[in-house]
């Protein structure tokens, strides 16, 4: 049937806001039209903006992965193969350019290879740890928040789509999605002595094929013909490369080699290793796993000013963070203080749940990614886990970062500034303030090795309480008088931020009846 073109109706007027003009003014410059076709210069700059903001996704939401590498990159030129560790034998110092860590634990770190097959991890007691996988996705915790319970234990850590037997009992199994694992470890001080932790590290620590059929699987099981026995794997000693004063680099780059990191990465994973989420804001910019990464001179360039714009907008979510429901990261209204992990827990999209006398309440998930909350933690942190941000007293550990002063300005290192402590600082273990570059994210290099102070002994003397309970922290070029054990140093024209931490927090953290005072400048 055919239309006579005599018969057509005539429509009614087309609405103006289904028409575009022939001249946009926008933020990327003029856009010109001839009767809403683009014209070549404008399908120019649409094209350049689409590769720019697709750079820009990919730097901000693929910021882990490139953390992950650049963690695993570090620990190759250290000499750390996989299934051996990076032990800091006498505290992490600020020789290491590492995210934000501590000086307070002896922690130790390595990857475990999955690709031949499952592999067991023998943990250490009385240790708070994780392992995640290399895109720091949550695989299991160890040690005090772990399903150990802190009394160490064997973990079954399986590879992707793995489909083979498991044992009945003795093991804790966990799933990675990665072909490799990255283990994070801390274990805490015994009498202000880092040696005897260590000891007890190397003499836990195992790291070994898991036999099919073998420890762990009955004898019932093996009588239903599904798995033959097996002889249990040999275990091969760990190597320990020893990390305390040992300057070496794990952190991403902030300019356009950060996508050659990533692509190497990304290389390096079977296809599917990755969610599809992640790997969708790569693929546009040509990253893409079994192919090849060669951008052009147009899109190289592309490629700095999104890693520009991408570093910029991290460090701005940290020093500028606003209040909306995206970005509410103060620990209270108008406080400096705060913790991008309070909106969406670990994962981003459920906030940590409610801890109440009469028992744990879960959050029900936001129902999307925080996105923002995600970026700022990753550009200025690395391991992610439940015990960092969990509402339970006397395990894990809370975090406290500040980057402004009482008048929401920068910290100058020529300048001196003081933190009170109320009496009763809410921790079960210890707590601790530290110092970090602003530039780096890492501890900050000064002629005092440890730019911290606290309630340990070492590898400084302890914090000194007022008489009145409370405790002031000093922060400037030169101690106080009197106050040496109280003072963090600093160096003029470098800038720092801050970070205070409670191991083992107490319910006076959580309800925030306890509340840091913000930093005075001392005028």
């Amino acid at each position: 049937m055919t239309t006579d073109p005599n018969k057509l109706r005539t429509s009614p007027d087309i609405p103006l806001n289904l028409i575009t003009p022939n001249e946009i003014d926008t933020g990327i410059g003029k856009l010109t039209f001839t009767d809403g076709a683009p014209s070549s210069d404008t399908i120019q700059k649409i094209q350049d903006n689409y590769d720019f903001t697709r750079a820009l996704q990919a730097y901000m939401d693929a910021h882990q992965g490139a953390s992950v590498a650049a963690i695993l990159k570090g620990l190759r030129e250290a000499g750390v193969e996989d299934n051996n560790f990076i032990l800091f034998s006498e505290l992490m110092d600020s020789m290491s350019l590492f995210l934000t860590p501590n000086a307070d634990t002896v922690y130790y770190m390595g990857t475990i290879n999955l690709q031949a097959g499952p592999m067991v991890f023998e943990s250490p007691p009385d240790a708070l740890g994780v392992i995640d996988d290399t895109w720091f996705g949550h695989v299991i915790d160890f040690g005090r928040p772990g399903p150990d319970r802190g009394e160490g234990g064997r973990f079954l850590l399986l590879p992707p789509n793995y489909d083979g037997s498991l044992p009945d009992s003795g093991f804790h199994v966990a799933q990675s999605r990665t072909n490799r694992v990255l283990v994070l470890g801390r274990s805490f001080l015994i009498d202000n002595d880092p040696a005897p932790v260590v000891k007890i590290i190397k003499e836990s620590i195992k790291i070994y094929p898991y036999t099919a059929g073998g420890i762990g699987t009955s004898i019932k099981t093996l009588l239903l013909g599904d798995v033959m026995p097996g002889k249990p794997a040999e275990v091969k000693p760990v190597k320990y490369i020893e990390g305390s004063g040992l300057a070496f680099n794990t952190i991403p780059p902030s300019d356009h080699t950060f996508f050659d990191l990533l692509n190497e990465f990304v290389q390096e994973e079977e296809e599917g290793a990755f969610e599809p989420e992640i790997m969708g804001a790569l693929a546009p910019i040509g990253i893409v796993t079994g192919q090849p990464f060669d951008p052009d001179a147009r899109m190289r360039g592309i490629l700095a000013q999104a890693a520009d714009v991408g570093n910029a907008t991290g460090r701005s979510l940290n020093y500028a963070f606003r209040g909306t429901p995206e970005e509410d990261f103060a620990y209270y209204p108008g406080s400096a203080w705060y913790n991008m992990l309070f909106l969406g827990g670990y994962s981003f999209d459920t906030p940590p749940p409610a801890v109440t006398p009469e028992g744990i309440e879960p959050y029900p998930s936001v129902g999307h990614r925080r996105l923002a909350s995600r970026f700022s933690f990753f550009h200025w942190a690395t391991g992610i886990t439940p015990a960092m941000c969990m509402r339970l007293t006397g395990i894990g550990s809370q975090y406290l970062l500040n980057c402004l002063d009482a008048d929401k300005n920068i910290f100058d290192g020529s300048k001196n500034y003081k933190l009170t402590l109320p009496p009763n600082i809410p921790q079960a273990n210890f707590w601790s303030v530290t110092l970090y570059d602003n530039q780096t994210r890492s501890m900050l290099q000064t002629p005092q090795r440890w730019p911290k102070t606290g309630s340990l002994s070492y590898p400084l003397p302890a914090a000194v309480e007022n008489a009145d309970g409370t405790t002031d922290v000093y922060f400037g070029p030169e101690a106080p008088v009197g106050k040496g054990s109280n003072w963090i140093q600093t160096v003029p024209g470098k800038g720092f931020f801050v970070i205070l931490r409670l191991y083992a927090p107490l319910q006076p953290f959580f309800d925030k009846t306890w509340r840091p005072g913000e930093i005075e400048l001392v005028r």
